[in-house]
């Protein structure tokens, strides 16, 4: 839950700070039907951009909190947050 004190405005204000606003958005998010080689070199392009960006950090918290389903977030492709999503659920006590 968001601290009520911080300006909804400041949460968002690390995404102005990412270097993925001067690449296009097909580099981080795969177009339909994208499979093998050509995926993965997009994906490798992708995380080299976030391995130098200043706020790969809060990207990538804010993709696991929200549980972003698309794309490369903070250096995770879609299947690397779908893995921590479920080792989560599997360390969560019953």
């Amino acid at each position: 839950m968001s601290d009520p004190r911080v300006p909804v405005a400041a949460l968002w204000e690390w995404q102005f700070r990412g270097l993925c606003r001067t690449t296009s958005p097909d580099t981080f998010f795969h177009p339909e039907g994208e499979r093998g080689p050509s995926r993965a070199r997009r994906e490798a392009r992708a995380k080299a951009i976030c391995e130098q960006c200043p706020v790969v950090v809060e990207c990538g918290e804010h993709a696991l909190a929200t549980q972003e389903p698309y794309g490369v977030w903070g250096g995770m492709t879609e299947e690397e947050r779908q893995a921590i999503y479920r080792e989560r659920e599997a360390a969560r006590p019953a």
